[in-house]
């Protein structure tokens, strides 16, 4: 499963979606971000974690509170949980949504896991971007990130330099709109400032590549923007064959093409209000 290892960082890709799941370990704590999917993908990571630990305290980082991303919660039981307020604020209804999502996956291929599936009790919550969690000489600084979905974060841990932004600046796909639009573009345009005021070495996305050219990361920024505001202009004008065909050069746009119809459906409706 690993995708990218460095002294301090490990990478690990599960074979669905690229879906990335990150470990950092400095001499003050042992970060875990988003472990994930399969249940053997997920005690592989647990297994890594328990050999790397020691007595270093242990964080548990989810960058949104989609199923996927939340699915390994459990397998961590004594970490001390960080997420956006959003995430701890989640309405029971949304929460139930995203267990049974959960509970179907898991039903449809037969899996079993050896914990519980629960939605994460937060215990420590981002409330404003800026926001500080430190141990030692390593500080974890926040930003929300919505757009995506509600309950986004952008974490940067330093001093590695490690920028973990969820489901954004994928290099295996483009923006998945699940909320707004409009928040989307105001997340984007955070990367700038993230990379002007930390010395950021790696980007880890939710899904895809990581990349150390930060040259890269603004490439990738520049492509989502361009992405999002084709998508409106096109649904301005109606132009349908450009909507149709402007995803075609993405390796995997013919199973993309329906979460490029979701966000098409999402902008109309914006642009209607």
């Amino acid at each position: 499963m690993i995708h990218y290892q460095s002294e301090s960082i490990t990478v690990f890709q599960s074979h669905l979606q690229q879906t990335t799941s990150t470990v950092v370990a400095t001499n003050d704590l042992v970060l875990v971000a988003d472990p994930c999917w399969l249940p053997g993908e997920v005690e592989e990571i647990r297994r890594y974690v328990a050999t790397i630990r020691g007595e270093r305290p242990l964080y548990l980082l989810f960058t949104h509170a989609d199923w996927d991303h939340i699915i390994g919660y459990r397998a961590f039981p004594e970490a001390t949980v960080i997420a956006s307020h959003a995430v701890h604020t989640y309405p029971e209804t949304e929460r139930q949504r995203k267990l049974d999502a959960i509970r179907n996956f898991d039903g449809n291929y037969y899996l079993e896991r050896p914990y519980p599936i629960e939605f994460p009790a937060v215990d420590v919550v981002i409330e404003h971007d800026g926001q500080q969690v430190s141990a030692g000489s390593t500080t974890l600084t926040f930003y929300h990130a919505h757009g995506h979905e509600r309950s986004g974060l952008f974490t940067v841990v330093e001093p590695l330099g490690v920028f973990l932004a969820g489901d954004y600046l994928s290099d295996a796909e483009f923006p998945f709109i699940y909320y707004s639009s409009t928040e989307y573009d105001r997340t984007l345009q955070k990367v700038e400032h993230i990379l002007q005021t930390h010395a950021v070495r790696l980007l880890v996305p939710g899904h895809g590549s990581t990349t150390e050219s930060v040259d890269e990361i603004r490439r990738r920024t520049d492509e989502s923007q361009a992405y999002i505001a084709q998508v409106r202009e096109c649904v301005q004008q109606d132009n349908q064959p450009e909507l149709a065909a402007m995803i075609n050069r993405w390796k995997f746009a013919p199973q993309l093409r329906r979460f490029h119809q979701d966000n098409i459906d999402l902008i109309t409706r914006e642009l209607q209000k």
